[in-house]
């Protein structure tokens, strides 16, 4: 477990503090949610889903994740959480993330931080985390980082099947991890996202993705160096 060096509130968790049984008491009350997530990541997340539209697991990153101990998990308790009081946390762990070892592209790429929201009611986290997720995107981006939204309700679509839900967690919570070169789809509809994108792939954008990252990017008149 750490906690912050500048504020004794921020928290984060690894999967190994579970197991160890090394959860002070006003955390061990979370424990089954933080549980869940860890099952949900290690037997969802990292395997492949029929459904999917792709071979391969659901994130092909969270393995590498928690392999190399830089997946983290936190929980923020309260049932009446307001649009506020999320975002603020959910900064909070922004602010860290960007400090937290390691921070050189290349060996922060699979770094993870998971803020759980445990008893926001399943019927408000649509307005709650879909909405926060939205909002914090465009400053996540600009900063090269990423903010996704998970939750039992999320109506999300896969990216290659559109009535696969692949967003769905057993627990409300928002990610933050580093951008990677294989996040154009997820970019690409939007010309600060796609410029902040290119800014640091676009010399190193997957093969796959070159055709349709030269086309988003002159529909949106930006300049697109040759890879």
């Amino acid at each position: 477990m750490r906690v912050s060096s500048t504020d004794p509130t921020l928290y984060l968790l690894d999967p190994h503090d579970i197991e160890r049984d090394l959860l002070p008491d006003h955390i061990k009350i979370h424990q089954a949610h933080v549980e869940a997530t860890i099952n949900w990541a290690q037997t969802y997340l990292c395997q492949p889903h029929v459904a999917l539209g792709r071979e391969g697991p659901v994130c092909p990153y969270t393995q590498p994740s928690l392999d190399q101990a830089l997946f983290w998990l936190t929980v923020h308790p309260g049932n009446n959480s307001t649009l506020e009081d999320v975002s603020a946390v959910v900064m909070k762990y922004r602010d860290w993330f960007l400090d937290l070892e390691p921070t050189t592209r290349k060996e922060a790429q699979y770094k993870a931080i998971l803020v759980l929201f445990p008893e926001l009611a399943p019927g408000r986290a649509p307005s709650i985390i879909d909405t926060i997720q939205s909002t914090l995107k465009p400053e996540f981006v600009a900063n090269g980082l990423m903010i996704g939204q998970f939750h039992p309700r999320c109506e999300e679509p896969a990216l290659w099947n559109h009535d696969f839900r692949p967003l769905r967690a057993p627990v409300p919570l928002l990610a933050i991890r580093y951008m990677v070169s294989t996040d154009f789809p997820f970019l690409k509809k939007n010309a600060s996202w796609l410029a902040a994108y290119l800014q640091r792939f676009g010399h190193a954008v997957p093969s796959r993705h070159q055709a349709a990252v030269r086309e988003a990017a002159l529909g949106f008149e930006l300049e697109y160096p040759d890879p």
